[in-house]
């Protein structure tokens, strides 16, 4: 029997029937995805082929179906481990604040490298537009600017006061949604604004360091009553890239690859080579140079520091 993963607690995963009820299920021996080392070989997204086990109280997977895609994150204090964080994603909607907490361009950047890298649209969403002062809202006003010129579509909400969430639930329709963003940045304020017969646990915001505070710990995938699903996924302090090779990163960043044939050297990493298209158009302002810095922190295998804003 076939259905679709829509929680995964390491041992146990929730899978949704085509009947829509649910079973918890095991997985059937060991199991190991082809060219994928993860800590998770079963994610929310999945879906699986299952059978009862003998008091047809539980069931146990014995196929995952191939994926059509995934996104994937590296720990960054653990470099071997990966984690797919969930899979067969419609669109991911980044939820970014400005100030409480701030999302920094580095960690903007390489979420969307990721999702290019396996080929997930991503919408970027301002949050928490009601709290703006003149000063948040211009910084705003810069990273859309940034983003909208690439090519992302940006919104701004507020989960609070329900601005633009009609907009949003438009953009949802029919599609497998993936919230992805640090803590705090009121993913699950904005899923129970979104389908408030979820009543999604939410915690404050953490005055003194501006951070937020995990309130889902495992990534859950919801049905909505508008015809779709949302994937919930736990707030990510840092997001390391996993398995970029240098050479590739430039076809990540969607303004990069439109000119890279015009530098002068095939192998051009854009960093101290001559004539670099990539680095001419920064110069005169066609590329953004919060885009470049983030750029050379992940040619550098910088994991450390791309999360703290000194490129902002």
């Amino acid at each position: 029997m076939r259905g679709v993963v829509t929680k995964s607690t390491g041992s146990w995963y929730t899978v949704f029937k085509e009947d829509k009820t649910k079973i918890e299920c095991r997985l059937k021996g060991k199991f190991r995805m082809k060219g994928i080392k993860s800590t998770n070989p079963v994610s929310v997204g999945d879906y699986v082929n299952w059978e009862y086990e003998d008091a047809k109280i539980t069931g146990v997977i014995n196929k995952i179906f191939e994926r059509k895609n995934y996104i994937i994150r590296k720990s960054v204090n653990l470099s071997k481990q990966t984690h797919i964080i969930a899979s067969n994603i419609d669109v991911a909607f980044l939820i970014v604040t400005i100030d409480n907490p701030p999302t920094f361009t580095g960690f903007i950047d390489r979420f969307l490298a990721t999702a290019e890298a396996y080929s997930i649209p991503v919408i970027i969403l301002f949050n928490k537009i009601d709290t703006f002062t003149n000063e948040t809202e211009y910084i705003k006003n810069q990273f859309s600017e940034i983003y909208t010129k690439i090519g992302y579509q940006c919104l701004d909400i507020s989960a609070k006061t329900g601005v633009n969430i009609d907009k949003l639930k438009e953009l949802m329709k029919g599609k497998k949604s993936m919230f992805s963003g640090h803590s705090g940045v009121g993913k699950s304020t904005l899923i129970n604004t979104i389908a408030p017969h979820l009543n999604l646990k939410t915690a404050e915001i953490s005055k003194q360091h501006k951070q937020g505070i995990h309130t889902t710990t495992f990534a859950e995938m919801f049905e909505l009553s508008f015809d779709g699903f949302i994937i919930d996924t736990p707030g990510i302090k840092g997001f390391g890239v996993f398995d970029f090779k240098p050479e590739e990163i430039t076809d990540y960043f969607p303004e990069f690859f439109k000119i890279k044939q015009k530098c002068k050297f095939n192998n051009c990493l854009h960093i101290n080579e001559p004539i670099c298209a990539i680095k001419d158009a920064m110069e005169k302002g066609e590329i953004a140079v919060s885009r470049y810095k983030s750029y050379v922190q992940m040619i550098e295998g910088d994991e450390e520091h791309y999360r703290v804003g000194q490129f902002n």
